[in-house]
């Protein structure tokens, strides 16, 4: 359904929410108020526990300040000693944490990607499975099976999520569609029926689709994959399932060809602000990006803007999420432990999800505490099908997810055809 949606402020959202990471300025303080001592809860004397991210700034900070806080107050005997890297969209925190797992040095727990992200670390032997704490905090009742499924690998679990995202978002200009004879309230069924809007957008002389650099460009593709296919063919992609040299691939690629037929010509020097901010200033019509571009809208007090899943996702939640892990030889895996408690818990995903503008992975939230925006997100991950962001590490591997990249950076910037670009996709999901 398409929904016009007024401002209703996220609490303290900011453009670099983006759940991909994205920060600047760094933050080691600590919290001075621990003492360290025995902790009943993880069940025995943890001391300190280290907590390594990327959320150094931002909405992603306040994030982070309102769970430790939560934290403080469900095992006030551990110091949380913060671990924040700044820089680099959390590429310079990636680096600088696998330097350390390979030195044997491990955090005690730090941040990833839910998903198939953490293949890599699990390959690797550098994860413990922390099925057992699903178990003890009843994690299994409040998570949905889907999500569950997803974060399966080989029968155990090694991350707890602190938050969902939903990638499978359109966010419209509505002065932009009426100009150009298109009914802002209409929601087009497919994307056969979203084409003809595009259409009409260019012929009335605007940029139809905005899109900017190369992973957003993957974010479309995924999108288009999950319309195009269905939400089980689309899941079959990630586990072999679905034969990525199928008609039905060559048809979403097709698809996707056409989408970016639409879009801006400078979007490789663009990053996802930009391409937003194309829509909120009226020079573009659409943008398909996830809903942390929620936060653009509402930092500038806009009002007036539509958001309405990808034409032919509706009942589909493309999911990402941050999650948080224990390493094998963790300094503190008691102290470990006690964190992966609170994130799991209502209370910290609840003051989490209020600060960061994404929603609590429980189902057991009070969707009335939160923005208007959140409660629709909220309501739709209670009853859509679930799915993976391939885009943000949920669905593949990072060596896979680069292969992808490649291909579609290829393709979009003209140095493959249709065909070389499945033949590469299939080439980099084979690894």
């Amino acid at each position: 359904m398409r929904r016009t949606t007024m401002v209703a402020a996220l609490a303290a959202a900011s453009l670099t929410l983006a759940a991909c990471g994205g920060n600047s300025g760094g933050s080691n303080a600590t919290n001075d108020d621990a003492t360290g001592g025995g902790d009943e809860a993880a069940g025995g004397d943890s001391g300190e526990v280290e907590v390594f991210t990327w959320w150094a700034a931002g909405s992603e900070k306040l994030g982070l300040d309102a769970m430790v806080e939560v934290f403080n107050t469900q095992h006030p005997d551990i110091e949380f000693v913060n671990g924040a890297v700044a820089g680099g969209a959390g590429s310079a925190a990636k680096d600088l944490l696998q330097s350390r797992l390979q030195a044997n040095d491990p955090p005690d727990t730090f941040q990833g990607h839910a998903g198939a992200e953490l293949k890599d670390y699990i390959d690797a032997g550098q994860l413990e499975d922390v099925s057992d704490l699903y178990e003890e905090f009843g994690l299994t009742e409040v998570f949905p099976q889907d999500l569950i499924d997803l974060l399966t690998v080989d029968d155990a679990i090694y991350s707890v999520p602190s938050n969902i995202h939903r990638s499978n978002v359109v966010w419209a200009n509505p002065t932009v569609l009426e100009e150009a004879g298109i009914d802002p309230t209409a929601v087009p069924a497919s994307i056969d029926e979203w084409i003809t809007d595009l259409e009409a957008v260019q012929e009335a002389g605007g940029t139809p689709l905005s899109v900017a650099t190369t992973w957003t460009q993957v974010h479309l593709l995924e999108t288009v994959l999950m319309a195009e296919l269905g939400a089980e063919a689309y899941t079959g992609l990630w586990d072999g399932s679905t034969d990525w040299e199928g008609a039905e691939v060559t048809g979403a690629l097709e698809t996707f060809e056409q989408l970016m037929s639409f879009t801006n010509t400078d979007r490789d020097g663009l990053d996802w602000p930009e391409a937003t901010q194309m829509v909120i200033d009226g020079s573009a019509a659409y943008n398909i990006m996830g809903d942390w571009a929620v936060a653009a809208f509402e930092e500038q007090g806009v009002e007036d803007y539509v958001h309405f899943p990808v034409p032919g996702t509706d009942g589909v939640f493309g999911f990402l999420a941050d999650s948080f892990t224990l390493p094998v030889g963790s300094p503190n895996p008691d102290g470990a432990r006690a964190w992966l408690e609170t994130v799991g818990s209502l209370e910290g995903q609840v003051a989490f999800n209020q600060a960061k503008g994404s929603i609590p992975a429980r189902t057991d939230a009070d969707a009335s505490e939160f923005s208007e925006y959140q409660q629709t997100a909220i309501e739709s991950y209670g009853q859509d099908t679930i799915v993976p962001s391939v885009a943000h590490g949920a669905a593949s591997s990072v060596a896979v997810l680069n292969g992808i990249s490649d291909a579609t950076s290829k393709f979009t910037t003209g140095g493959s055809d249709l065909a070389t670009f499945q033949s590469e996709l299939v080439a980099a999901v084979a690894g």
